[in-house]
């Protein structure tokens, strides 16, 4: 009986671990990406996300942002050119690549902005944005 409580209290304890430490990784990565956004996205999308109607997309509150992660890592490494409609509005200006970023810089600024302004989004890492990087050679 001893021996069943004690591997209920081990699984119980790991479990919550587990997900404070994997909370924990993402708080720590969206204050990192804080710092990255205000160096890097800040001047074009604004201090509170919103960027500037009819010019630069908002990220706050973005449908845009929910809807593929793997092309918003694209979008932030490699640029986009073209027409993107977010949240209902067309928006056709160049946004440059962001090569320079680091794979962590890239998945915390993610983080960041895809945790902020009522976003809600699972974690990016830094694995799936180095698979995104190497899709695509320098």
């Amino acid at each position: 009986m001893v021996k069943k409580a004690l591997i209920i209290i081990f699984l119980v304890t790991g479990t919550c671990w587990l997900v404070f430490s994997q909370s924990n990784s993402l708080l720590q990565s969206i204050k990192r990406g804080q710092e990255v956004f205000n160096a890097t996205c800040k001047n074009c999308h604004m201090e509170n996300g919103q960027g500037m109607p009819g010019i630069y997309p908002p990220l706050a509150n973005s449908d845009f942002l929910a809807k593929d992660t793997k092309r918003t890592i694209d979008i932030v490494l490699n640029g986009i050119n073209g027409e993107i409609i977010v949240n209902g509005k067309i928006y056709n200006l160049d946004m440059p690549a962001h090569k320079q970023l680091t794979d962590q810089q890239v998945a915390d600024v993610l983080n960041f902005v895809r945790n902020s302004w009522g976003n809600k989004g699972k974690a990016i890492t830094v694995a799936q944005v180095k698979t995104e990087r190497n899709k695509r050679p320098l």
